[in-house]
């Protein structure tokens, strides 16, 4: 199994959930159940620490970066963020009253009340809050960056590799059980069919809208370089195909960074930016996770606001700093977001996590590409302040 890619476990997963829950009696569906409330547990468990060990130690590396291009390189990929997260939510919050017109609450009851329940449950309440882990976060990065702490900074990578290695060798490895119970449990409910429906849409929305913003990004660029907008794409095409195969910006950083050089960009520019933005440039996960996040809401039947969901934008893009360099590893690092500050609950955030997982690889192909233009945005802006 471990040769075989997520994406495809998670597909299989999904496949047999619907199978096991059209045909297994009561008793199976309940030890699936059983399984889900243990992870489940796990997962929030995990929150604050995945939080803590991924945002302190990205922070506090780039802060004690090349000073002037380390602030103008961060600046432009969160504004870029954030325009993805706005261009998601103006597409979704249009789109959605009309794509999911049928599929609003009457027919999608509350996952938490209509699900089987399993035999028990083992309690496994996380150390913090998350909103106290995003500021013990910030208050350490910060801190490690102002003092030059090496001893601090290298005990939180550390931190970092003890959290990712939970991550890597037991949260990925469960997360198609995990979905296979969710979905075996939403068939003998009579809901997956309005999910499976769902899904369909939501995917085509957001690969559209990945498509649109690569193109607004490469025009924006392409009017900085003076260069044609779609010769820049095409020359950041091997990129992006690579990173549908990798499902991983840091495993894609070779050939990013191979095809930024050929856009004209400086060399020093490139070498420094393209590592940088595979952690914190996430734009085309960001349009996946506000989509995804807004049509579970939709479907919830709960309101869906621009004051709700700008400042959950605001804080994905910095929680998705140095998220891991893992399929899912965005989704993995908003579900603390996701839960306190939309009010998911465990069913709420496994529809999410199939939901991102599903294209994940188009995700990051979205992220990757866009790094090629805004490290040619960032290498014009830098020598005009340099000139001057």
């Amino acid at each position: 199994m471990r040769k075989i890619g997520l994406l495809p476990r998670i597909i299989a997963a999904i496949i047999l959930g619907i199978i096991i829950g059209s045909f297994a009696p009561i008793p199976v569906i309940k030890i699936l159940a059983t399984f889900n409330s243990l992870f489940g547990n796990f997962l929030t468990f995990t929150i604050p620490l995945i939080i803590i060990g991924f945002i302190a130690p990205g922070i506090g590396a780039m802060g004690r970066g090349a000073g002037r291009l380390l602030g103008l390189t961060a600046m432009i990929a969160y504004v870029s963020t954030i325009l993805a997260g706005l261009l998601a939510f103006i597409t979704a919050n249009n789109l959605f009253p009309t794509m999911l017109y049928h599929q609003t609450i009457k027919q999608f009851e509350n996952p938490e009340s209509v699900l089987r329940k399993g035999y028990f449950s083992i309690e496994m309440p996380e150390v913090m809050g998350v909103m106290s882990a995003l500021l013990i976060s910030f208050v350490i990065g910060l801190g490690i960056a102002a003092i030059k702490g090496d001893l601090l900074l290298k005990a939180m990578n550390e931190f970092r590799d003890i959290v990712q290695l939970v991550i890597t060798k037991v949260i990925i490895p469960l997360l198609p059980i995990h979905i296979l119970g969710i979905f075996a449990n939403m068939t003998a409910a009579g809901q997956v069919f309005t999910i499976l429906s769902v899904f369909a849409k939501v995917f085509v929305m957001i690969i559209v809208l990945h498509l649109l913003y690569l193109i607004f990004q490469y025009v924006v660029a392409g009017s900085t370089q003076k260069q044609n907008p779609f010769k820049m794409l095409k020359i950041m095409s091997p990129a992006y195909f690579t990173a549908l195969g990798t499902q991983s910006s840091a495993a894609t950083i070779p050939v990013t960074l191979t095809r930024a050089k050929k856009l004209g960009v400086k060399e020093e520019v490139a070498d420094f930016s393209i590592p940088l933005l595979a952690n914190i440039h996430l734009s085309g996960s960001m349009i996946t996770l506000v989509s995804c996040a807004m049509a579970v809401l939709f479907l919830q039947g709960k309101a869906i606001t621009f004051a709700s969901l700008f400042p959950f934008i605001l804080m994905l893009g910095i929680a998705m700093i140095a998220a891991p360099g893992v399929p899912g590893g965005a989704v993995i690092a908003a579900i603390g977001l996701l839960e306190s500050m939309l009010g998911f609950g465990q069913a709420m955030t496994s529809l999410m996590i199939a939901l991102y997982i599903a294209q994940d690889s188009f995700g990051t192909a979205c992220n990757v590409t866009g790094d090629g233009a805004i490290t040619a945005i960032t290498d014009r802006l830098h020598k005009r302040k340099t000139a001057s």
